[in-house]
């Protein structure tokens, strides 16, 4: 469970567990607003649209960083 989106106006929603149930968590600028069973309710506080789904890139060891050994 580590997919993350992100919203304008400092909103990024979260999978998290509320009581051993999956909710989507809805944050705003790091406090969380509310805790949603469905995507709809989601939508009830942002725009589904302007969501974008933040995807971690791999690292590279230290190594593989320097260009010159």
């Amino acid at each position: 469970m580590d997919s993350r989106w992100v919203g304008p106006d400092g909103y990024e929603i979260v999978p998290a567990y509320r009581r051993d149930r999956q909710v989507l968590r809805v944050r705003r600028n790091g406090r969380v607003v509310a805790d949603c069973s469905s995507v709809e309710e989601v939508a009830r506080y942002v725009d589904l649209a302007d969501l974008c789904e933040v995807i971690p890139l791999p690292t590279r060891d230290a190594a593989a960083r320097s260009a010159v050994k």
